[in-house]
């Protein structure tokens, strides 16, 4: 799901060349499937914070690995484990 974003967010922003440099440099990184145990917690969480669905499988994943969530989505505003960084 997060390739999704990604690939989607660069596509509109830049060129489909650069989604899939960045599609490329993802599958380098640790991905997991989205299984029924993490739908659910991200649904619940969608639910919880009024996020849409893909931003909650992406904050549900970061914190099911107790990773800070770094991102330009101001979806995610005020949460304490996601660092919001400013668009350049």
């Amino acid at each position: 799901m997060l390739q999704t974003e990604v690939f989607k967010w660069v596509l509109r922003e830049h060129s489909e060349d650069q989604a899939i440099q960045a599609a490329a440099a993802m599958q380098r990184g640790m991905l997991d499937d989205l299984d029924s145990r993490l739908a659910i917690a991200a649904a619940q969480l969608s639910h919880t914070l009024r996020l849409p669905m893909a931003d909650s499988i992406i904050l549900t994943n970061a914190r099911v690995h107790q990773a800070r969530l770094y991102t330009m989505d101001a979806d995610f505003k005020d949460l304490h484990d996601v660092d919001l960084m400013a668009r350049s």
